[in-house]
């Protein structure tokens, strides 16, 4: 298990994708965003574009761990981008508090044969968010960064498209 973060167009994905590239050919891109305007449907299909056909594209916006429990094995390794708009899609829909949710999706990718990679942003190194739901996000995507990140066997930090090992 991998984890990428850095902030938002440090290059993590790419380098996430790469990564993926060389530990196999048969390759799988877990998607959480939500489509939910022409914009964000845009941006998937020029990602798509840019991945190339070697990944199969999984659109799975709240139930990650149950998708890499059933499906990641099929795979040589499998790209979830990201967590952060994992975390919003479930605090979106009712969920608080997702500790629970966090260790379950270490479980599992650390139980996958699978080589999974994650990709999140960090969101916490800027201002306090003005209001709770903000505040609940960039805390929430903190603790799941956390949780992800002690299980991970490596840690990589993106800056300016340059990555940082972190850990392992």
């Amino acid at each position: 298990m991998l984890l990428v973060g850095g902030g938002s167009r440090s290059g993590k994905t790419r380098f996430a994708i790469d990564y993926a590239r060389s530990l196999g050919s048969h390759l799988a891109y877990l998607a959480t965003a939500e489509l939910l305007d022409p914009e964000m449907h845009q941006r998937a299909a020029a990602h798509r574009i840019e991945r190339g056909p070697d990944f199969a594209t999984i659109e799975e916006p709240k139930h990650v761990a149950g998708w890499i429990r059933s499906h990641a094995d099929e795979f040589d390794a499998v790209v979830v981008d990201c967590l952060t708009l994992w975390v919003s899609n479930l605090l979106l829909s009712g969920t608080p508090d997702l500790s629970a949710q966090a260790a379950d999706l270490a479980d599992a990718a650390a139980l996958s044969r699978s080589h999974v990679i994650f990709v999140t942003n960090e969101v916490g190194a800027g201002i306090v968010p003005e209001n709770e739901l903000a505040r609940q996000f960039r805390d929430q995507a903190g603790w799941v960064n956390q949780a992800i990140a002690n299980r991970a066997t490596q840690v990589y930090w993106m800056v300016f498209g340059c990555p940082l090992k972190v850990k392992g």
